[in-house]
């Protein structure tokens, strides 16, 4: 379990993950460095706060990389320039860095604790997660265990390890691949679309390799759009 000195607990496979503190550090105008330290490592962090000064707020989006871990994302930076993006339209973005890359149980306990984290800390009460290739299965586990999570994007995603894949619903899921990745083929994404309930949606890029590069203009608008439509405050 995750038991949070600053609140909250979760899962990890083997054993129990403490949140101990959280630490904040400016970097530049509407980006912190954020660590949050466990008994078990150090998570690190980008941390793009809604604005305007509105801190942290309901809604957010954590961002996780492929097996190396990373922050920027496919797609040529998709990450750090959506989060930029979602902001000003009051969404909060944390681009999270895995304490042990390529390493399942643990990649999924760092964004439960993040999660934790934005849900005690902040206040947050609707979230999204988005993964690219070995982060796919991490935010489909992950997704599936939080309850603040109402949505998961899967880019490019490997199918092992997204076991929870099934108990993402009711939560939105999208797929995104490009039909020419020889790293993961697109069947990968057809294989969890298959295996998931509704609401789902896949997408296919045609002649998109893995880090989706061909696409990048259509697939940061698609991203974009999406969570605003999933994450936009609500109104009365």
């Amino acid at each position: 379990m995750v038991s949070n000195g600053a609140g909250g607990h979760e899962r990890q496979g083997d054993g129990t993950i403490s949140l101990l503190s959280a630490t904040r550090a400016p970097l530049e105008p509407g980006v912190e460095r954020l660590t949050l330290a466990t008994d078990r490592g150090d998570i690190s962090g980008f941390l793009h706060p809604a604005a305007p000064d509105a801190g942290i707020g309901p809604a957010a989006v954590i961002w996780v990389g492929g097996a190396g871990g990373g922050t920027e994302g496919p797609a040529g930076g998709l990450y750090h320039t959506l989060a930029e993006r979602l902001a000003p339209q009051g969404i909060t973005s944390l681009r999270l860095h895995y304490r042990h890359p390529n390493q399942l149980r643990d990649c999924i306990a760092d964004v439960l604790v993040a999660l934790a984290w934005l849900e005690d800390t902040g206040g947050t009460t609707r979230a999204a997660l988005v993964g690219h290739s070995f982060g796919g299965a991490v935010v489909i586990d992950a997704g599936a265990l939080s309850p603040i999570v109402k949505d998961v994007i899967a880019l490019s995603s490997q199918t092992y390890g997204a076991d929870l894949v099934g108990e993402v619903s009711p939560r939105t899921l999208l797929l995104i691949h490009g039909a020419a990745d020889t790293v993961l083929p697109a069947d990968c994404s057809r294989r969890l679309y298959a295996a998931a309930s509704d609401p789902r949606e896949l997408v296919i890029y045609p002649g998109a390799g893995h880090g989706l590069d061909e696409c990048a203009a259509d697939l940061h608008d698609r991203v974009y759009e999406h969570l605003l439509a999933q994450l936009r405050p609500l109104t009365s």
